[in-house]
């Protein structure tokens, strides 16, 4: 990566601390944004991704520290599984704020900046942007609102920013660790590796200007909530 700057969301952890480990791996210079802080040794500014406007202050900051950003990966995301009824209205706006509106404040930030490098931007969306299921509107209407906002988007940028989708299914993270019991995966669950999916995000990350990689679905060959 000769030296690229990389700005990941939720960096200290899961998918994105696999991405940042594989940037570093291959000479790239990650930066995070995340609430908790990185690996030692990563420059990072702490943020909440449901602050939309601190976001974007964080991610100019961000960049800023870094001379410019040649690409940006927003792999922050959180989830509270339960029937609408039952999930309480902050919990559930605080989902679609982090999933989808923290996203598309970072982007926004970090659109000049990768305009000058024509660098490029990687969305975390997940199978349940494609796929909907049961208990999980917020989580279901982020993510789908990651897609779209993510297609439009490539429109958008064509020629200036590189955009990529990606659509990832479960991976054996912590992100299910706090969950109620019946909604976190059995002893049986088939789950990818997140730093495999780190390999597919640094994949899109190191094609060379021109060249687009739209959208990536990375799962487990067994994985039930794709197609």
């Amino acid at each position: 990566m000769n030296g690229a700057a990389i700005l990941v969301t939720g960096g200290s952890s899961g998918l994105g601390a696999a991405v940042v480990t594989a940037v570093a791996k291959a000479g790239g210079r990650p930066y995070v944004l995340d609430r908790q802080a990185p690996a030692e040794g990563v420059p990072w500014v702490e943020c909440d991704l449901a602050d939309t406007r601190a976001a974007e202050a964080a991610t100019r900051q961000l960049a800023e520290q870094a001379g410019g950003l040649d690409g940006v990966v927003t792999a922050a995301g959180m989830d509270v599984p339960g029937p609408l009824a039952d999930v309480p209205g902050e919990t559930w706006d605080r989902i679609v704020a982090v999933n989808l509106l923290g996203t598309a404040a970072v982007v926004r930030a970090a659109v000049p900046h990768l305009e000058r490098s024509h660098g490029t931007v990687v969305t975390v969306a997940s199978t349940l942007g494609v796929k909907a299921v049961s208990d999980a509107t917020a989580y279901c209407a982020a993510k789908f609102g990651v897609v779209g906002f993510t297609r439009a988007l490539a429109a958008e940028l064509a020629g200036k920013v590189g955009v990529t989708l990606l659509i990832p299914g479960g991976m054996r993270t912590a992100f299910f660790d706090d969950r109620d019991e019946r909604y976190k995966p059995g002893p049986d669950a088939i789950l990818n590796d997140p730093a495999d999916t780190a390999e597919a995000v640094l994949f899109a990350l190191t094609q060379p200007a021109g060249c687009a990689v739209r959208e990536l679905v990375v799962c487990a060959e067994q994985e039930s909530s794709y197609p």
